[in-house]
């Protein structure tokens, strides 16, 4: 797991007014909060965070006003929703050893049995629990000769160790589908005779 250092500086001005002025300066706004301790409200360098978000679940080094060191992971991110830059982030602050829940991405390798079949991804992202410092990025699973009816359950997903589930295993995270091209072809060719007569 990467880790990702930025400078932040805490933030007085709340608002749309004070939040639309720190976006012009190519800066995000942003709350840090947990661990029971009040929000922090930060303002974070624009280009950097989104560069660090392309990792999925990445794990910040915040360096506060140059005085205050603290680790953290996203946990919302708004994004305007035409142009897609950053509109507001908030992190959730973690310690090394501590436990979090997170979502990782499932990502598949390998080819269906043949026939046409369909993969449904039931669960894109599979719910986990990790220590903050070591949370995978991603867990591949393998596809290879699954025939339709077939299915991958969550109890199934490799796993790096120190992972465990944060959902019931027999939850159903991908499923083969049979191919109906051919039958709904059929049926259109019907309806059309039928409407003929």
């Amino acid at each position: 797991m990467s880790e990702v250092k930025l400078s932040a500086s805490t933030r007085t001005e709340f608002g749309k007014g004070a939040a639309r002025r720190i976006r012009r300066d190519s800066k995000v706004p942003g709350v840090l909060y947990g661990h029971g301790a009040d929000p922090l409200h930060l303002t974070l360098p624009g280009h950097e965070l989104l560069l660090a978000l392309r990792t999925p679940n990445v794990l910040i080094s915040l360096d506060i006003d140059g005085k205050t060191s603290e680790l953290a992971i996203p946990k919302s991110v708004q994004r305007d929703p035409i142009k897609g830059f950053l509109e507001h982030v908030d992190l959730l602050l973690v310690s090394k050893g501590e436990k979090v829940n997170v979502d990782i991405y499932v990502h598949t390798e390998g080819e269906l049995a043949p026939g046409g079949n369909l993969l449904e991804h039931v669960l894109n992202a599979l719910p986990v629990e990790a220590e903050a410092t070591h949370i995978p990025e991603s867990v591949t699973v393998s596809v290879e000769g699954l025939a339709a009816g077939d299915s991958v359950l969550a109890k199934d997903v490799p796993l790096p160790s120190g992972t465990t589930l944060a959902v019931d295993g027999d939850t159903v995270v991908l499923q083969v589908l049979a191919a109906q091209a051919e039958e709904a072809r059929e049926g259109e060719a019907g309806g059309e005779e039928a409407a003929e007569a």
